[in-house]
């Protein structure tokens, strides 16, 4: 082994050490998680993170609601999640049930579908291997207004208003939570438009445990000349993201742009029958469900707030997931039989051929005669 020169030695012991020294220092701050509408800033030295989103956006022509169920794990026991809105919002809580409900609507047929020459999977193609997202409102800062404040279950919910990001920082920091320099900056166009926050304290129902599972839904309202759906604070995001969203209005409905993702995909879109049921006091008056799915391969290029439009038509849609099965008759291979049959058919055919050529008469042939004698010659 080659030993290195003791200052290159020193050098890279020293490397080392900041690195670790790095991490750990990393370990302590607790960043803010950005989610499709929001973000969560978990409290000092903890860390939370979003498994799962679902949202739903229901907009009548005057007035938008959002209801919203965040899966989150970590080990924070408490965190604020900050709301952007761009007019003043009421929250409430909503009923779980509703997703349930959304879930089975929304699922994919599973339909049978047969093939008669064999695929991958089925034999003698078979493969080695298969594979089968102090409570808020407490105490004011200046240049935060706190409009409302509510108790909602296990959540304490503050609605403000800010004139700039520092003063809500101040606001955050005043009741316990640290403003991510990153998100302070992703806020300032909310600021800009003079929008408005939904601030709100999650903490578990029973005290001195962590934030874990689906939490309750809530349920905001507000006014709003058109649709749109918070997505700029998603830029935060370090890793991929990908956004589910049900869109319940009087027609189709589609992001008006991609904002930075792949094209969103449309997993549903139909019309509600439900006529009771969380779902149906929702869709009442917004009666066509649109299901939308996007994937933002790379957060940082977000480019703004998905603006929702009707699409040219209310043709409706549903995924299919087909299963295929190879075609059988009395569990053999239909091609097989097919093949099979030919073969054997066509080899048949070619023993009787054989046989008829060799029963076939031989013909004889006419028999010769010797010419007759010649004439003998006159005298």
């Amino acid at each position: 082994m080659i030993g290195l020169p003791r200052g290159r030695a020193h050098a890279r012991v020293l490397a080392v050490v900041l690195a670790l020294f790095a991490l750990q220092l990393g370990s302590l701050v607790a960043p803010a998680w950005a989610c499709g509408c929001g973000a969560l800033v978990p409290g000092s030295a903890q860390q939370v993170a979003v498994g799962r989103e679902a949202s739903v956006v229901r907009w009548d022509g005057r007035q938008e609601q959002i209801v919203m169920r965040l899966t989150v794990s970590g080990d924070a026991r408490q965190a604020a999640w900050i709301m952007p809105v761009p007019h003043r919002a009421t929250a409430t809580l909503a009923d779980p049930a509703l997703f349930d409900t959304l879930n089975t609507l929304t699922a994919p047929a599973h339909r049978d579908r047969s093939h008669f020459w064999p695929q991958d999977g089925d034999w003698p193609l078979v493969s080695g291997s298969s594979d089968g997202g102090a409570p808020p409102g407490a105490v004011t800062a200046p240049g935060v207004a706190v409009v409302g404040r509510e108790r909602l279950g296990p959540f304490d919910v503050a609605r403000l208003t800010a004139t700039d990001p520092d003063a809500l920082g101040d606001w955050l920091h005043t009741n316990g939570f640290v403003l991510p320099p990153r998100l302070d900056q992703a806020l300032q166009p909310y600021v800009d438009q003079r929008w408005e926050y939904v601030a709100i304290r999650l903490a578990p129902a029973t005290a001195g445990t962590t934030l874990t599972g689906a939490l309750d839904p809530l349920h905001l309202t507000f006014p709003a000349e058109s649709p749109v759906y918070p997505m700029r604070l998603s830029r935060l995001a370090r890793t991929p993201q990908s956004l589910g969203l049900y869109i319940l209005a009087a027609h189709r409905m589609e992001p008006s742009s991609t904002i930075g993702g792949d094209p969103p995909q449309v997993a549903y879109a139909g019309r509600v029958t439900a006529t009771s049921g969380p779902l149906a006091a929702l869709a009442k008056g917004t009666p066509f469900l649109t299901a939308v799915n996007q994937e933002f391969p790379d957060p940082s290029r977000i480019t703004g707030d998905h603006l929702l439009r009707r699409t040219a038509t209310d043709a409706t849609f549903q995924q299919v997931i087909y299963e295929d099965h190879l075609s059988e008759v009395a569990g053999i291979p239909a091609w097989l039989l097919t093949i099979g049959g030919t073969l054997a058919a066509l080899a048949t055919t070619g023993v009787l051929l054989t046989v008829r050529r060799s029963r076939r008469a031989v013909v004889p042939a006419p028999p010769t005669f010797p010419p007759p004698p010649p004439h003998p010659p006159r005298s």
